[in-house]
């Protein structure tokens, strides 16, 4: 199954929470973005997040991909205190490949994906011909404030960093 899965943290050494993501899928990573520092999105009163993006081929179901996903959050101590508030370590599945859900487990496609430039930058680095909703990820941050779209700023790959 190809999925894509955005991470992100904003708290404690947040290369390395990130690095964590990239060391478990490691040998099932397809593409992958670079590192970028981005703005915080929904409540602004916390450090600038690190996010990529990666696009994986797994063997697991999307549940147990979902559970993967938060099993590397609880390793990092991930509390959700506040929604949109600062995290050690968010794994999101944003997209999976032929597959689509609306569970209040899982929502797949990512419900907010369209809307936020530090998901849509990275992903369409990772994978330029990507769609999201039918659409091409170009225009998708074409129509999104010009000043979110200017927050997102390319770091360098993982391995660089």
């Amino acid at each position: 199954m190809r999925a894509v899965l955005s991470v992100g943290s904003n708290m404690d050494d947040r290369v390395e929470l990130l690095r964590t993501v990239f060391r478990d899928f490691a040998g099932e990573i397809v593409s992958q973005s670079a590192v970028y520092s981005t703005p915080p999105w929904g409540v602004e009163d916390q450090d600038e997040f690190l996010n990529a993006v990666l696009v994986v081929d797994v063997n697991d179901t999307p549940l147990q991909l979902l559970a993967r996903g938060q099993e590397l959050e609880n390793q990092a101590q991930r509390a959700r205190l506040r929604r949109w508030g600062p995290r050690t370590l968010d794994v999101d599945i944003v997209d999976i490949e032929g597959f689509s859900s609306e569970s209040a487990e899982l929502t797949v496609p990512h419900p907010y994906a369209h809307q936020r430039a530090f998901v849509l930058i990275p992903w369409l680095e990772a994978h330029p011909a990507a769609t999201l909703h039918g659409k091409e990820l170009g225009a998708l941050i074409a129509d999104l404030d010009p000043a979110e779209v200017a927050g997102v700023r390319r770091l360098g790959m993982m391995e660089e960093l």
